[in-house]
């Protein structure tokens, strides 16, 4: 069960309740389900009993009693449990089952994940000054609404920039329209369109112009250009490129990413090589680094508010190095552990199984769809540049530390499939991010 079945099984408990007369109250348009704190109850946490309390004249905790043993016999659901004034956490059946249920949701919608109808039947008029980055804003806004269903149309305050065309930025009029308008108004870029594009060229500039929230003024200076992993658009394009070099690695070897695989091992999550899991290795990453905006019973928000490589993707198996890394890293059971869980335990008979690892990618990719329809709503794509960020990130420390590619004299394995699939959905997440932003994603940099 994914966040956003989630969101609908609470939804439809509160449309049962309602049409049993047990709660008096309007049905929500949607309900938002959020992950829980570090030491909180249940893999997420819903407020949907406190927003309803008052129209229906009950405490939330009665709220919360009615709608808890709707949700508890649903599919997918292990336990709901009513914390602090009327919190409503869920404990998901298997959470390997809501991860293979996503990585087939990737698969399956590919550069499409994350779209949706939530905005369907809406019309905006977005409207602009004649400046590059309100311009880019706009069309990456425009872009983001009509991902998520809305009907989008643009005007500019005055006759557009010819350098326009070189980033591909059209409008459908010019002037002040006689109707009610969305302002797009970002602090200014501070220097003429054609003098950026020649300095950075379309991707650098787009990127340097929508990175930063709206109300910040943009970072465009040489960085955006550099070819390592402290410029962040290239990490983001360089994962994704990774990403793929993966694929074509695996099918050199001889098999394909299986999102089934992930975690069918007996003793947990799919182990790697195929042997048995370390159960002392499992569940010690640290708590989800997913963000949220606005989010009360979650991390820190994600919302709101982060060269010559072509060796990199020509190795069937495995990495040149990236970012100064080693191609081939320590032997096993001399890697040190990733920043988000072990990857081999010094001395054990066995490497660990590869959940810890991959549990941040997994939440992040899972968010992706909030993060889009929040970036359409609040007109903020900074806040998918940042979700891309925090993506690459975790690709690269799930990478390090759970080998997607057999290494040495091992076999493909389950376990191999598996942590393919999460690659792939890695790079499908970040390629239609950037796509949304207007930003080539290369298949080999």
């Amino acid at each position: 069960m994914t966040p956003a079945d989630l969101s609908r099984t609470v939804l439809h408990a509160v449309r049962r309740a309602v049409d049993e007369d047990v709660l008096r109250a309007p049905v929500p348009a949607r309900v938002r389900v959020e992950r829980t704190r570090p030491g909180g109850s249940g893999d997420y946490a819903c407020a949907v009993a406190l927003q309803l309390a008052g129209p229906a004249a009950l405490p939330a905790l009665e709220v919360a009693r009615i709608l808890r043993e709707r949700v508890a016999a649903e599919p997918g659901v292990g336990r709901v449990e009513i914390t602090g004034p009327g919190f409503l956490s869920f404990t998901l059946d298997t959470r390997a089952e809501s991860d293979r249920a996503l990585l087939a949701a990737v698969r399956e919608q590919g550069l499409a994940y994350g779209h949706g109808d939530a905005l369907l039947g809406e019309v905006h008029q977005l409207h602009h000054a004649r400046e590059i980055r309100a311009a880019v804003t706009a069309q990456a806004v425009r872009r983001l609404l009509a991902a998520q269903g809305a009907r989008v149309r643009t005007t500019c305050a005055a006759s557009p920039d010819p350098d326009w065309a070189r980033l591909g930025l059209t409008v459908d009029g010019y002037g002040t329209p006689p109707v009610p308008l969305t302002g797009i108004r970002p602090v200014p870029a501070g220097a003429p369109a054609g003098e950026l594009l020649d300095r950075l060229g379309p991707d650098a500039l787009r990127w340097g112009l929508l990175r930063a929230a709206g109300h910040d003024r943009a970072a465009l200076g040489p960085d955006l250009l550099v070819q390592g992993e402290a410029n962040a658009l290239f990490l983001v394009r360089y994962a994704r490129a990774r990403a793929l070099a993966l694929t074509r690695g695996a099918a050199l070897l001889g098999f394909t990413a299986d999102p089934a695989a992930y975690g069918d091992s007996p003793a947990g999550p799919a182990a790697y090589g195929g042997r048995p899991a370390d159960p002392a290795a499992h569940d010690n990453s640290p708590a989800d680094s997913a963000a949220y905006d606005d989010n009360p019973a979650g991390p820190a928000a994600n919302d709101g508010s982060p060269a010559d490589s072509a060796a990199h993707d020509n190795s069937p198996a495995g990495p040149a190095a990236y970012a100064g890394r080693p191609a081939d890293p320590a032997p096993r059971g001399d890697r040190r552990p990733s920043s988000t869980g072990p990857a081999v335990v010094s001395g054990s008979t066995g490497p660990a199984p590869y959940d810890p690892a991959a549990r941040p990618l997994l939440d992040l990719i899972a968010d992706h769809p909030d993060v889009l329809l929040a970036g359409a709503r609040h007109r903020a794509p900074d806040r998918v540049a940042r979700q891309l960020e925090a993506v690459a990130h975790a690709f690269f420390d799930f990478h390090d530390s759970c080998p997607p590619l057999p290494t040495g004299d091992e076999k493909p394995s389950a376990a191999h499939r598996a942590r393919l699939a999460v690659a792939e959905a890695a790079g499908t997440v970040l390629a239609g991010g950037l796509s949304l932003l207007g930003i080539r994603a290369p298949e080999h940099l």
